[in-house]
């Protein structure tokens, strides 16, 4: 994980007003060396590696906060997290999953993210969750699948 990445997490915390303990920068960092996304008892196995004290709830604590500052998304389809790639703009994301690998691409569409918003309103309908998970196969898996 870049320092670069951590320092901007920091910045972001200090202009909120938000306290990023040492437990949310561990959260934080096991998240950003992960290569898809993650489940809470993985992140809990991590940290105990460190705090043999840390519990369930202590986890559940940390990714609260990290989706609060927008750190982080949850992949509801997974019930794990994903770092958010560009969260200092704190925006609403759409996931593209691998099935096959169980790869997280984040994109950010704001085209979908009105046309969604646009048929909501039409049905009378206000988006309290926006993200939006669509499933299938990342480049490497069909790339692999055709040979």
């Amino acid at each position: 994980m870049s320092n670069k990445l951590l320092e901007q997490a920091r910045t972001v915390c200090q202009q909120n007003g938000a306290r990023f303990t040492p437990v949310r920068e561990q959260v934080f960092c096991f998240l950003a060396d992960a290569q898809g996304s993650v489940g809470a008892y993985d992140l809990l196995t991590q940290l105990q590696q460190i705090d043999t004290k840390a519990k369930p709830p202590t986890i559940y604590r940390a990714l609260d906060f990290l989706i609060e500052q927008g750190f982080v998304h949850k992949v509801e389809s997974q019930n794990a997290y994903v770092l958010c790639s560009h969260f200092a703009e704190h925006h609403k994301a759409q996931l593209l999953i691998c099935d096959n690998c169980g790869y997280v691409q984040e994109i950010d569409n704001k085209t979908i993210h009105d046309a969604l918003n646009k048929a909501a309103k039409q049905s009378g309908f206000k988006i309290l969750k926006p993200t939006i998970e669509a499933h299938g196969l990342c480049a490497s898996c069909i790339d692999s699948n055709k040979g």
